[in-house]
């Protein structure tokens, strides 16, 4: 698990990129890979603890496994 900081987050696509260097050009994600009750959504500039693999998604080398949001 990493720390990654949210880059960018669209609710009507349902997916966004997040930043860590353990990812490098970003990590591509989906909203059904947030961990949390309710409507699930990130923010620009979120930071969320991050499981990741690849190959990725779209164009990214990385793909979210699993995004927990931090509660900092």
């Amino acid at each position: 698990m990493v720390i990654a900081t949210v880059r960018e987050w669209s609710d009507e696509e349902g997916w966004g990129v997040l930043d860590s260097p353990e990812t490098p050009g970003g990590c591509w994600g989906h909203f059904s890979h947030i961990q949390v009750e309710g409507f699930r959504t990130l923010s620009p500039g979120q930071r969320v603890d991050l499981q990741w693999e690849a190959p990725g998604q779209d164009g990214y080398a990385y793909r979210a496994v699993n995004i927990f949001p931090r509660p900092d």
